[in-house]
């Protein structure tokens, strides 16, 4: 951990089923098995002042954003919902959610649902069912922030891939209905070549955000960070990226 515990502003875990069909715990993929329950993490959390983030993608490892427009902190968690026995399924979260109402008056706090719900570039795995995750967020936790992202592939060369606008339009026909905060989780290697389809998603709706993250075999440049910042609102943009270049672009920007 790079940071102190004060820089931290939110912690996020991952969840699976303990053995594919059991209670929801905290894993690494390809685990199935953890000995720490959500249960358990929960009511550490609400202890504490920090934000929450559980996370129901399948996908590799990456970074916990913690930070908001300059403020570009990042705190590495690896556990990745992996159902080897349900594959691509919306089984952990309904448990999940089911603990989170438990002990929702004692997190008064931010609180993020992630889920890959769009098919994306390079796309290796199906996404979640979009429908049955957005129902299940909004009827259990209608506050929550949802971290909503598309399913990608690793990204080794630049100018590789982007979101074309079926992609972005596809987004946008899912979250028009909602009435909560709506947070973009769009992967930095492709997002120099798709500042048109997501600043026209942005400016649907004032509750629209991106989170920049990056896998951690992508190729990205400082530089592509800088132009991402310099085409959005800054209060827009959180930042869930790697070192060294969370280092590099935070000194870039004159914040370290």
């Amino acid at each position: 951990m790079s940071q102190s515990p004060g820089d931290v502003h939110m912690v996020e875990v991952d969840v699976v089923l303990r053995g594919g069909d059991g209670d929801p715990v905290l894993a690494h993929p390809p685990d199935t098995d953890s000995d720490i329950t959500l249960q358990e993490w929960l009511a550490l959390m609400a202890s504490t002042n920090k934000g929450i983030k559980l996370d129901f993608k399948r996908c590799c490892e990456q970074n916990l954003p913690i930070g908001k427009g300059d403020t570009a902190l990042t705190l590495r968690c690896r556990a990745r919902l992996t159902l080897p026995r349900v594959r691509h399924s919306l089984a952990a979260v309904g448990p999940s959610l089911e603990l989170l109402g438990q002990v929702g008056q004692r997190l008064a706090r931010p609180v993020w649902l992630n889920g890959d719900v769009v098919p994306g570039p390079r796309g290796d795995r199906a996404p979640l069912d979009a429908r049955a995750f957005l129902r299940a967020t909004t009827a259990c936790c209608p506050d929550a922030t949802l971290s909503l992202g598309w399913s990608t592939g690793c990204h080794r060369r630049p100018g590789k891939g982007r979101y074309g606008w079926p992609m972005v339009q596809e987004m946008w026909q899912l979250c028009q209905p909602l009435s909560q905060p709506v947070t973009f989780a769009v992967r930095a290697a492709l997002v120099p070549d798709s500042l048109p389809q997501l600043q026209w998603l942005l400016q649907q709706c004032p509750r629209y955000s991106l989170t920049v993250w990056t896998g951690k075999e992508d190729v990205y440049s400082v530089e592509d960070l800088l132009l991402i910042r310099e085409n959005f609102d800054k209060s827009r943009v959180y930042y869930d990226i790697f070192e060294p270049q969370n280092s590099e672009f935070k000194k870039a920007i004159g914040i370290e």
